[in-house]
């Protein structure tokens, strides 16, 4: 992945921080120099930093480890300056598992929260809170508050946090999921108006806030919306049928006549009649500067991909597809490579079936295998 690095794999789960975080890293070492101006303030700042972004991955957690509960992998967690992001293969499809897969990460806070706050009774280090700022005060008090901060930020009922998603399972109990997440994401962004409004007179940050929260209210509308107008429908149906194949023993240059000779982008990889892999034009374009013309395809191209099978549900592919961050996967029917599928196809298939839908006069051949 680029721009991130792995922190390591924990519960066989990758946890990666992006080389963003940096910056909030310096900010806040550059907030304790400019406050105390000696070097153990930096030092208490860049570790509260630190400590407060565990609290985060602990959060994040939560939701992995709970949507594991229900057959529910997680692909790895990703530490941002904004926050953390664990990157389910699929949100639950009942509404009570995504109510507590939504819940578990707050809940981690809240339980969090309760342990740091009993310790600072029983050790009477409680202080008022007019004593606390973001560089100094007890450091248990602050890391206490940043838990229940983030559980009452999270729980705002608006994408991408996850209120939001608690708020489409419990419209979901009653309603489609479709209708549910309509729903859920006009309430987060009437609430995104409301805060960036508030934050132009107040504070710039709720602005900010204001614009992540409409953007992920639409991106989730969106996916929703996407994977309702796919279901039923088979890979057949979008699949790219014409296609070239490339041997493993090729040279580069014998993928670049066929990239040149039509619009195929992503080629099959055949080793002695059988499917062993796929090269993509971004990584040709790359290899072939690094390493030549006459390099061979083997050296390219990638084995880990899985291939779908032509009687999959689309859904299906589109998960692959995600889940292995490939620009397209190979088709097989009974162990023969058939054809390709690509986010690309899917996206044409779906509007080509919108025109036809929306089309007044009688359904035509083609709309029928649509």
């Amino acid at each position: 992945m680029k721009w991130q690095w792995k922190l390591g794999n924990f519960a066989g789960i990758d946890v990666f921080v992006h080389a963003t975080f940096l910056l909030i890293v310096g900010w806040y070492g550059l907030s304790g120099w400019l406050e105390s101006r000696t070097i153990g303030a930096v030092i208490e700042s860049v570790a509260f930093i630190l400590l407060l972004f565990g609290i985060v991955v602990l959060h994040e957690y939560g939701h992995a480890l709970t949507a594991r509960r229900f057959g529910i992998q997680t692909r790895d967690i990703t530490l941002y300056p904004i926050g953390g992001v664990a990157r389910l293969e699929r949100m639950p499809d009942n509404p009570w598992q995504e109510l507590w897969v939504a819940l578990a990460g707050p809940l981690v806070n809240v339980v969090l929260a309760a342990g740091l706050y009993a310790w600072l009774v029983f050790s009477h280090a409680l202080v008022p809170l007019n004593l606390l700022s973001v560089n100094s005060g007890e450091l248990i008090e602050r890391l206490m508050l940043v838990n229940v901060t983030l559980a009452l930020f999270n729980l705002i009922p608006a994408f991408p946090m996850d209120g939001g998603r608690v708020l489409r399972a419990l419209l979901a109990l009653r309603f489609n999921y479709v209708r549910a997440t309509r729903a859920a994401a006009i309430i987060g962004q009437g609430l995104a108006f409301v805060f960036g409004l508030i934050g132009l007179f107040t504070n710039p940050m709720l602005v900010f806030i204001a614009f992540f929260v409409w953007a992920g209210a639409a991106q989730e509308a969106n996916l929703v919306q996407m994977k309702s107008a796919l279901d039923g429908i088979l890979v057949t149906q979008a699949m790219e049928s014409d296609f070239k194949t490339l041997n493993a023993s090729d040279p580069l240059w014998r993928m670049a006549q066929l990239i040149l000779a039509g619009s195929q982008r992503d080629f099959p990889v055949l080793e002695n009649g059988r499917l062993v892999g796929l090269v993509s034009r971004g990584d040709f374009l790359q290899a072939i500067n690094a390493l030549g013309d006459q390099a061979p395809i083997a050296a390219i191209m990638r084995r880990d991909l899985p291939a779908v099978d032509s009687s999959d549900l689309i859904e299906i592919a589109v998960q692959r597809l995600q889940s292995t961050e490939a620009p397209s996967l190979p088709v097989v029917h009974a162990g023969s490579l058939v054809g390709i599928i690509t986010q690309e196809n899917i996206r044409e298939f779906l509007q080509i079936r919108s025109a036809l839908q929306r089309r007044p006069s009688p359904a035509s051949r083609l709309s029928h295998s649509l």
